[in-house]
Protein backbone atom coordinates (compact mmCIF):
# COMPACT_ATOMS: atom_id res chain seq x y z
CA UNK A 1 0.00 0.00 0.00
CA UNK A 2 1.75 3.50 -1.13
CA UNK A 3 1.98 6.49 1.15
CA UNK A 4 1.59 4.45 4.11
CA UNK A 5 4.00 5.77 6.78
CA UNK A 6 4.43 5.12 10.65
CA UNK A 7 6.36 7.99 12.78
CA UNK A 8 6.85 9.17 16.07
CA UNK A 9 3.93 11.98 17.50
CA UNK A 10 5.13 15.15 17.12
CA UNK A 11 3.38 18.19 18.88
CA UNK A 12 1.78 19.61 16.00
CA UNK A 13 -0.25 16.16 15.33
CA UNK A 14 -1.92 16.37 19.28
CA UNK A 15 -5.04 18.77 18.00
CA UNK A 16 -5.80 16.00 15.04
CA UNK A 17 -4.83 13.02 17.43
CA UNK A 18 -7.12 14.19 20.40
CA UNK A 19 -10.37 15.18 17.14
CA UNK A 20 -10.01 11.82 16.13
CA UNK A 21 -9.52 10.17 19.56
CA UNK A 22 -11.09 11.80 22.59
CA UNK A 23 -13.16 14.67 21.24
CA UNK A 24 -16.39 12.72 20.46
CA UNK A 25 -18.42 11.03 22.99
CA UNK A 26 -19.18 7.19 20.55
CA UNK A 27 -16.77 7.34 17.68
CA UNK A 28 -17.23 4.46 15.25
CA UNK A 29 -13.57 3.18 16.19
CA UNK A 30 -14.54 1.99 19.24
CA UNK A 31 -17.23 -0.19 18.64
CA UNK A 32 -14.35 -2.45 17.37
CA UNK A 33 -11.37 -1.29 19.67
CA UNK A 34 -12.26 -3.13 22.98
CA UNK A 35 -15.85 -1.52 23.39
CA UNK A 36 -16.49 -3.44 26.95
CA UNK A 37 -14.18 -0.80 28.00
CA UNK A 38 -15.43 2.52 28.65
CA UNK A 39 -14.60 5.58 26.38
CA UNK A 40 -15.34 9.25 27.57
CA UNK A 41 -14.59 12.45 26.14
CA UNK A 42 -12.12 14.84 27.04
CA UNK A 43 -10.94 18.60 26.85
CA UNK A 44 -8.29 19.10 24.15
CA UNK A 45 -6.79 20.95 27.55
CA UNK A 46 -7.15 17.48 29.10
CA UNK A 47 -5.77 15.68 26.54
CA UNK A 48 -2.59 17.94 26.28
CA UNK A 49 -1.67 17.09 29.97
CA UNK A 50 -1.12 13.32 28.85
CA UNK A 51 1.44 14.79 25.88
CA UNK A 52 4.77 13.68 27.59
CA UNK A 53 3.05 10.00 27.12
CA UNK A 54 2.37 10.36 23.32
CA UNK A 55 5.15 12.92 21.82
CA UNK A 56 8.47 11.07 20.67
CA UNK A 57 7.35 7.70 22.52
CA UNK A 58 8.93 4.77 21.00
CA UNK A 59 5.96 2.75 21.91
CA UNK A 60 3.04 5.27 20.19
CA UNK A 61 3.31 5.67 16.90
CA UNK A 62 1.36 7.53 14.49
CA UNK A 63 0.03 6.20 11.03
CA UNK A 64 -0.10 8.98 8.05
CA UNK A 65 -1.15 8.05 4.44
CA UNK A 66 0.05 10.70 2.45
CA UNK A 67 0.77 13.44 5.17
CA UNK A 68 -2.51 12.90 6.88
CA UNK A 69 -2.46 11.11 10.41
CA UNK A 70 -4.98 8.68 10.55
CA UNK A 71 -4.15 6.40 13.51
CA UNK A 72 -1.72 5.23 15.65
CA UNK A 73 0.29 1.81 16.60
CA UNK A 74 1.56 0.89 20.08
CA UNK A 75 3.13 -1.47 22.43
CA UNK A 76 2.85 -2.30 25.89
CA UNK A 77 4.98 -4.88 27.80
CA UNK A 78 2.55 -7.96 29.32
CA UNK A 79 6.06 -8.74 31.03
CA UNK A 80 9.08 -6.97 30.12
CA UNK A 81 12.03 -9.18 31.47
CA UNK A 82 11.12 -12.16 29.35
CA UNK A 83 10.59 -9.29 26.60
CA UNK A 84 6.39 -10.67 26.32
CA UNK A 85 5.37 -7.01 24.35
CA UNK A 86 1.70 -6.63 22.97
CA UNK A 87 1.15 -4.13 20.14
CA UNK A 88 -1.76 -2.51 19.11
CA UNK A 89 -2.83 -0.72 16.01
CA UNK A 90 -6.10 2.10 15.36
CA UNK A 91 -7.59 3.51 12.38
CA UNK A 92 -9.76 6.31 13.30
CA UNK A 93 -11.12 7.16 10.24
CA UNK A 94 -13.87 4.87 8.80
CA UNK A 95 -12.98 6.00 5.39
CA UNK A 96 -9.31 4.22 5.69
CA UNK A 97 -10.86 0.98 6.57
CA UNK A 98 -10.68 -2.11 5.25
CA UNK A 99 -8.67 -0.74 2.27
CA UNK A 100 -4.98 -2.00 3.14
CA UNK A 101 -3.76 0.55 5.56
CA UNK A 102 -3.96 -1.45 8.64
CA UNK A 103 -1.88 -4.38 7.14
CA UNK A 104 0.78 -1.93 5.62
CA UNK A 105 0.93 0.21 8.89
CA UNK A 106 1.15 -3.31 10.85
CA UNK A 107 3.39 -4.38 8.88
CA UNK A 108 5.80 -1.43 9.27
CA UNK A 109 5.35 -1.85 12.66
CA UNK A 110 6.13 -5.13 13.43
CA UNK A 111 9.31 -4.77 11.34
CA UNK A 112 10.42 -1.88 13.23
CA UNK A 113 9.60 -3.58 16.45
CA UNK A 114 12.41 -6.64 15.45
CA UNK A 115 14.35 -4.20 13.75
CA UNK A 116 14.99 -2.01 16.76
CA UNK A 117 14.86 -4.16 19.98
CA UNK A 118 15.85 -7.82 20.75
CA UNK A 119 12.20 -9.72 20.78
CA UNK A 120 11.61 -13.63 19.93
CA UNK A 121 7.98 -12.86 19.89
CA UNK A 122 5.49 -9.77 19.17
CA UNK A 123 2.16 -9.95 20.27
CA UNK A 124 -2.03 -9.03 19.45
CA UNK A 125 -4.96 -9.37 21.33
CA UNK A 126 -8.12 -8.61 20.05
CA UNK A 127 -11.45 -10.13 20.47
CA UNK A 128 -13.97 -12.13 19.02
CA UNK A 129 -16.18 -9.41 17.79
CA UNK A 130 -13.12 -7.42 15.94
CA UNK A 131 -13.11 -10.32 12.37
CA UNK A 132 -10.63 -7.51 10.78
CA UNK A 133 -8.56 -7.46 12.73
CA UNK A 134 -8.30 -11.11 13.01
CA UNK A 135 -8.17 -11.12 9.77
CA UNK A 136 -4.94 -8.53 9.44
CA UNK A 137 -3.20 -10.14 12.17
CA UNK A 138 -3.43 -13.76 9.61
CA UNK A 139 -2.74 -11.89 6.87
CA UNK A 140 0.92 -10.67 8.41
CA UNK A 141 1.34 -14.43 9.37
CA UNK A 142 0.58 -14.24 13.05
CA UNK A 143 -1.22 -17.70 14.64
CA UNK A 144 -3.99 -17.59 17.20
CA UNK A 145 -2.45 -18.66 20.28
CA UNK A 146 -5.32 -18.72 22.84
CA UNK A 147 -8.66 -17.88 22.62
CA UNK A 148 -10.19 -17.09 26.20
CA UNK A 149 -13.80 -18.00 25.66
CA UNK A 150 -16.51 -15.44 26.74
CA UNK A 151 -14.90 -13.37 28.56
CA UNK A 152 -15.40 -10.00 26.89
CA UNK A 153 -19.37 -8.83 27.29
CA UNK A 154 -20.55 -6.19 25.16
CA UNK A 155 -23.88 -5.12 24.09
CA UNK A 156 -25.84 -7.83 25.90
CA UNK A 157 -23.39 -11.02 24.27
CA UNK A 158 -20.39 -12.50 25.30
CA UNK A 159 -17.38 -12.83 23.01
CA UNK A 160 -14.05 -14.42 23.37
CA UNK A 161 -10.74 -13.10 23.73
CA UNK A 162 -8.14 -13.90 20.92
CA UNK A 163 -4.46 -13.70 21.19
CA UNK A 164 -2.47 -14.03 17.92
CA UNK A 165 1.25 -13.96 18.15
CA UNK A 166 4.41 -14.38 15.64
CA UNK A 167 7.99 -15.51 16.41
CA UNK A 168 10.73 -13.64 14.96
CA UNK A 169 11.93 -16.75 13.03
CA UNK A 170 8.11 -16.30 11.53
CA UNK A 171 8.36 -12.91 10.51
CA UNK A 172 9.30 -12.37 6.29
CA UNK A 173 9.44 -8.49 5.28
CA UNK A 174 6.80 -7.46 3.15
CA UNK A 175 7.75 -6.17 -0.27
Amino acid sequence: MEGVTIRPIIEEDLHSLWEQSFKEENPEWKKWDAPYFPHSTMTFEAFLERKDKIVAQDDYWGIEVDGELIGMVSYYWEHKPSLWLEMGIVIYNPSYWSGGYGTKALALWIDHLFNEMPLVRVGLTTWSGNERMIRVAEKLGMTMEARIRKVRYWNGNYYDSIRMGMLREEWKKED
